[in-house]
C-alpha cells in the first residue's frame, strides 16, 4: 500500500517542477513607462487616419493628399465606413488596386467625385 502512495507523491512532486516558468533577462523597471523610455515593444497605429475633414475642407478635399502603395488591410466595408465617417457618401464601384489603394465614386455636397483610400487611411477626392 506504501508502494503506490509513493508513487502518487513522487509523480506530483516531480510534475510541479515541469511547470515552473523560467525567466529570462531583467523585467522592466516600474517607472519605465512614466520615465520616458522605451522598455519594450511600442504600440504601431496607423497615421494620417484623419487627413480630410467630413466637411470636405483639409488636405484630402483637393487631392493634395498624397496616396501611397502599400498591402492594404482595410476590408470594403471598412474603406466604405471611412469615406462616410469623411463625408463621403454613397460610395460606388470600390475596388482596390495593384498598388492596394481602394478607388471609387462617392457623393459629396451633392456631387459625384473620385475617391481614394490607401492602407494609412488617406483619402484623396477629386
Amino acid at each position: 500500500m506504501r508502494l503506490p502512495l509513493a508513487l502518487v507523491l513522487a509523480t506530483l512532486l516531480g510534475s510541479s517542477a515541469v511547470a515552473q516558468t523560467t525567466v529570462t533577462g531583467t523585467p522592466a523597471a516600474p517607472d519605465a513607462k512614466t520615465s520616458g523610455q522605451s522598455g519594450g515593444q511600442e504600440s504601431v497605429t496607423r497615421p494620417n487616419t484623419d487627413a480630410m475633414t467630413p466637411d470636405g475642407t483639409g488636405p484630402g478635399a483637393t487631392g493634395s493628399v498624397q496616396l501611397e502603395k502599400g498591402a492594404n488591410s482595410f476590408t470594403e466595408g471598412e474603406a466604405r465606413s471611412r469615406l462616410a465617417k469623411a463625408g463621403f457618401m454613397d460610395a460606388r464601384d470600390l475596388k482596390k488596386d495593384p498598388d492596394g489603394i481602394w478607388r471609387g465614386t462617392a457623393q459629396h455636397g451633392g456631387q459625384s467625385v473620385q475617391v481614394g483610400l490607401d492602407f494609412k487611411g488617406n483619402m484623396s477626392a477629386q
